[in-house]
Parts: C-alpha cells; structure tokens; sequence
C-alpha cells in the first residue's frame, strides 16, 4: 500500500476513535461503519487495529466497542507536556483571587489554545468544559480570539477554515466580518473579551503572555457570571492584565532556568 493509502487508513482510524470518544456508551461496529460512512469489513479492519493497540476494548456481551487504557495514557501524557512551571501556576492562583474568577493559563501549541492550567474554588468555578487540554471553539473562547488576533492572517484564516464558526450559544459571533472587528479590537486593546457566546450567562476576559523574546505563547484569562463582569469590570480587567504580566515574568524566569 502506498503512503496515500497508509495516511488514509490513519485518518479513518483517528475519526473511528473520535466517533467512539463521543459516544455516551459502547458503539456496535455496524453504527460506526454507518455514521462514518465506511464499508463493515474496513470498520471491523480499523476496530481490531485499534483493539489491538489498546485505544479500544471489545465488548463481547455487548457486540460494541468502547475506549480502551491506552486513551488515558494519551491523556496523561498530554497534561504531562503542557504542564506549566509552577510559578505560572502560582499566578493563575492570584489572578483567581483577586479576579474573583475561574482563572485559566492557556498555552499556544501550534496553532491552537490549550487549557494548561486552572484556579477555581466553590464560590468561582470553571466552566465546566474548560478542562485542562481543552483546545476547541477559538471564535468563541476570550482565549482563542486573542490566539487569532495574534496568529498571522493566513494562519487564522487557516484555522477558521478548520474549524468553522459554529453557534455555540445565541451569542456566538459566527459572521467572519464581525469576528475580525472583534479582532481588529483585540490587537489594538492588548486584551479579548467574549460575552455569552461560549455559554449563556458566561463571560471570560484573556490578556496575553510572552516570552523573553516578546513572542506570543499563552494567555491568562478568567470567566465568570456575565453579570458580575459587567458590574466589576474594571478591577477584573486590572487583575487581568496584571496577571499575564506576571506570567510573562514567570515564563521568561522559567526559561532562564531551563537554559541555566
């Protein structure tokens, strides 16, 4: 089989697992192949691959596949290498507090925002699905708009291309005009806000974070109820700010160390 070919069956493989990742139970191989739209003997071909690989487990009582051990290796590694120095979380930690807020470090990977960090308490939790590898939605996170305000052009639009502009709530800015005066405003304030367009009834507020040679890698952000933002918008925005300057003091600190 060719290279094409190869990648071909990867990429079958990778939305096999994803189908079954968001499946709410285990999934029998003829609904994969349906909603997948792929043959029955190439679905059971990609399901006993990744059996075998141990991505996936083979309920034989129930004739249905679900995730296997190997997926939560994945996701262990995966927090093992965005974890951030323990000074960034530390801000994180006093952003919280003096924001009265979830606080959040995000960490740019590539192109994509990913969750590295959160502060909450019981008074001020997170969102709920803003986890720690969270990656998703860029036009509707506080976050992800400032990582498309300071991606190149091309490569926001890239982005975009990929991942759409998909109404996550009512509030969703999904017209790409509307999105780059958002993010026209981004660039020129230093700082990205969305209201209720990740949840109802949420807000989050996003600062950048640079390293010692001034380039973009992460963001400190909060969210918290759209009301409470609005009435304290001003001290929120200062513990902000204040906050991812000092992550980028930490990052740069932490990348001295490293070089050491």
């Amino acid at each position: 089989m060719g290279q094409t070919g190869l990648l071909q069956s990867v990429e079958r493989a990778m939305r096999v697992l994803d189908h079954i990742a968001a499946a709410p139970g285990p999934v029998p191989a003829k609904s994969v192949a349906k909603a997948l739209g792929l043959a029955l003997p190439t679905t059971y071909h990609l399901l006993t691959t990744l059996v075998n690989g141990g991505y996936l487990v083979h309920l034989a009582e129930d004739k249905a596949y679900a995730l296997g051990h190997r997926v939560d290796d994945l996701a262990r590694g995966l927090h093992r290498q965005i974890a951030v120095p323990p000074e960034v979380g530390r801000v994180a930690e006093v952003t919280h507090k003096e924001a009265g807020a979830a606080a959040y470090y995000a960490a740019l990977r590539d192109t994509e925002m990913i969750v590295a960090h959160v502060a909450e308490c019981h008074l001020h939790p997170r969102i709920r699905t803003l986890d720690v590898g969270f990656h998703q939605a860029p036009h509707a996170t506080a976050f992800g708009k400032l990582m498309l305000a300071r991606l190149e052009p091309a490569d926001a639009a890239d982005v975009l291309e990929h991942t759409g502009t998909p109404p996550i709530t009512a509030g969703t800015v999904t017209d790409r005009r509307l999105l780059r005066r958002q993010l026209d405003q981004v660039r020129s304030t230093g700082l990205a806000v969305e209201v209720d367009e990740f949840q109802a009834g949420l807000s989050c507020m996003a600062a950048p974070v640079n390293d010692a040679a001034g380039r973009f890698v992460g963001s400190v952000a909060i969210s918290m109820p759209t009301a409470a933002l609005r009435q304290n918008r001003w001290c929120v925005e200062r513990a902000v700010r204040l906050g991812a300057v000092r992550a980028t003091r930490a990052v740069a600190l932490a990348g001295a160390a490293r070089r050491g």
